[in-house]
């Protein structure tokens, strides 16, 4: 809790536009995730080339993609309960030592020629059970860096950072795979997580605004009950449950680029791991720009939510019929707009309305339904690349894309849900008054 007459200045003018860098923890936070995120997406481009080379099969790109976030969907919504119980901050450092310590095992793997495709799969699974945890604690640890008055800019930036990071990861590991090989990038990878590590213990723990941990469910029937509660709460919001199924629908069957980017890069376009990497880039910069445009004044509402997934659905289509690198580029990048103007905007809704005191739970399900599209997903998009061509399986996740568009246009008469999101950032907007002593 911040006293009365304390704290970071309230933001005016441009400043609004980096209202959240006003308080110090989430300066920290932000930084070391700028470092720890360049190396997440080399080691997504070098874990797909991974398997690609040692298998030369579509399925395998999509099972390893269901390795990996399986356990998201077996583990997450319980995760969230255990949010709410525990140290966000402890949480943090506990999951990103581990994610550190699996990376550093497959460099050494490849490095010395051991690594084989179950390696892969196994170590693929054992991250997915780390960020079945460190997702839903993430998400909604950021509001006690900047409290709600400053969530939507933070959300922002947060997006930024995982997307101005995709710009660059990507190309870098492209270009070391094609050069001195695959195992850097998964060493770069792992020394990357040390920086959010420092950051996390560098905090000042007093000026975190976390509401009071719940009790922790020491009983099956307990854990259930307090898992309950938070589906219930987004069983009984409306707008949070259609923009979840939005979210999740578009995310499975149109956003699999673990598994149809490294074939459309190298079968369809007639490049190499340069050419992958420079796709992922492409997606970053739309998605840099999408989230800066947010966080730079642009209200995150369910009309943006639309736009973003028709063009998800646009580029898609447009995926499907390119044969030249150029066109492709674009249309990567208008997808990446697209993710972003879709994701941020759930993100950004979910916390305006949630309780403190169900955050954690009710962020599980928004990372559950995100992280829970690529498995399911990525044996789609496998199975439809191994039987009728990545160009059809990029085609077809187009048009299932515009069709949830079309259902949940006809399912928002009104404008009905684009006044109740309007109506909780004007109430966000009031915390930002000096006087409030506390924002929650």
């Amino acid at each position: 809790m911040t006293a009365i007459g304390t704290g970071p200045a309230p933001p005016s003018g441009l400043r609004k536009g980096l209202s959240a860098f006003r308080h110090h923890n989430f300066r920290l936070f932000w930084f070391g995730q700028l470092v720890s995120l360049i190396g997440t997406w080399m080691q997504q481009v070098a874990q797909g080339w991974l398997v690609l080379e040692l298998t030369d099969d579509p399925w395998a790109l999509g099972l390893v993609a269901a390795a990996q976030f399986l356990p998201v969907i077996v583990l997450g919504l319980f995760a969230g309960v255990l949010a709410d119980a525990v140290s966000k901050r402890k949480a943090l450092i506990a999951t990103q030592a581990a994610a550190m310590v699996l990376a550093l095992v497959l460099a050494a793997l490849v490095h010395f020629g051991r690594v084989e495709v179950w390696h892969v799969f196994v170590l693929a699974g054992l991250l997915g059970v780390v960020n079945a945890f460190d997702m839903p604690v993430r998400q909604a640890f950021v509001v006690e860096m900047v409290g709600r008055e400053d969530i939507a800019n933070a959300v922002a930036f947060n997006s930024a950072v995982f997307n101005g990071t995709r710009i660059f990861g990507p190309a870098i590991a492209g270009l070391l795979i094609a050069t001195v090989g695959i195992a850097i990038c998964f060493f770069i990878n792992g020394v990357s997580y040390v920086a959010v590590i420092i950051g996390l213990l560098a905090m000042r723990t007093g000026e975190l605004r976390g509401a009071p941990p719940s009790l922790v469910q020491r009983s099956v029937r307990s854990v259930i009950d307090s898992l309950t509660e938070g589906l219930r709460y987004v069983r009984d919001e409306p707008t949070v449950r259609l923009a979840l199924t939005v979210l999740g629908i578009v995310a499975t069957v149109a956003l699999n680029f673990q598994v149809l980017l490294p074939l459309l890069a190298r079968d369809v376009l007639g490049g190499g791991a340069d050419t992958f990497g420079f796709l992922m880039a492409a997606s970053g910069v739309g998605s840099l720009a999408s989230s800066l445009s947010i966080a730079f004044g642009q209200r995150p509402t369910p009309r943006l939510l639309l736009a973003g997934a028709t063009a998800i659905g646009l580029a898609m289509l447009g995926l499907g019929v390119s044969r030249v690198l150029p066109f492709s580029l674009v249309l990567m990048l208008v997808t990446g707009w697209g993710v972003i103007a879709m994701a941020a905007t759930t993100n950004t809704l979910i916390q305006l309305t949630t309780p403190d005191e169900l955050r954690g739970r009710v962020m599980s399900v928004y990372t559950t339904v995100f992280a829970g599209s690529v498995p399911i997903g990525g044996l789609f998009a496998g199975g439809m690349a191994a039987t009728a061509g990545t160009p059809v399986a990029l085609a077809l996740g187009g048009v299932l894309a515009l069709v949830t568009v079309a259902y949940a246009l006809w399912r928002l008469p009104g404008g009905r849900a684009g006044s109740f999101l309007h109506e909780r950032m004007a109430e966000a907007d009031t915390t930002r008054r000096p006087v409030s002593a506390d924002p929650r």
